[in-house]
């Protein structure tokens, strides 16, 4: 149990998962408050996942590069698990919100975008290193958002974070990067700064 904390703490863990919560509740209560609409629009879906996903992105790094390449510790299963709880994370308080009186959904767009996303920072993660994996989901998010396309199939793939939760261009997508996220992260690590 030692090994576990000494690793959440290392991966300013407690300080991610409170700028998460803050960033759900302050969604949440704008809604409620500024609303007549119990289902959030899913612009403000899209950001509040984006949000988590960003907030989290500083867990999938630690403060020693050695460390990260050290042979002591068999790393890709434990990254594997980080990224799977940094999954529920995002998508375990925005589906306890269905109960409540702003709804963020339907489940599948956020279980698709969380996906999604935190495989491409993931990606990121692995490739150009931990302080700019979210550059790139920021940047597609917000012009997806602000352009969304749902013509010709190109549009629905280059939107796809904007997709309407039936979107099967969109689903692939997520899954694609989710997955090529997932492996390079799991099997290479953070890149080293």
């Amino acid at each position: 149990m030692r090994w576990l904390a000494l690793y959440l703490r290392s991966r300013r863990v407690l300080a991610a998962l409170i700028a998460a919560g803050a960033g759900v509740l302050a969604a949440w209560t704008l809604w409620s408050v500024f609303s007549d609409s119990r289902e959030v629009g899913f612009q403000l879906v899209v950001l509040t996942v984006l949000l988590l996903v960003t907030a989290l992105t500083a867990t999938l790094g630690g403060p020693d590069d050695a460390l990260e390449r050290t042979a002591a510790v068999r790393w890709p299963p434990r990254r594997l698990a980080h990224l799977a709880a940094v999954f529920l994370v995002v998508v375990a308080p925005l589906l306890a919100t269905l109960a409540t009186g702003a709804r963020f959904g339907p489940a599948g767009l956020v279980a698709r975008d969380a996906a999604g996303l935190l495989g491409l920072t993931a990606l990121g993660a692995a490739t150009i290193g931990v302080g700019r994996a979210w550059f790139l989901p920021l940047g597609w998010t917000l012009a997806a958002i602000l352009f969304p396309r749902s013509e010709p199939a190109l549009g629905r793939i280059l939107t796809w974070q904007a997709q309407p939760a039936v979107s099967a261009a969109a689903a692939v997508t997520a899954g694609l990067l989710a997955v090529g996220g997932f492996v390079a992260y799991t099997a290479a690590g953070p890149a080293e700064r």
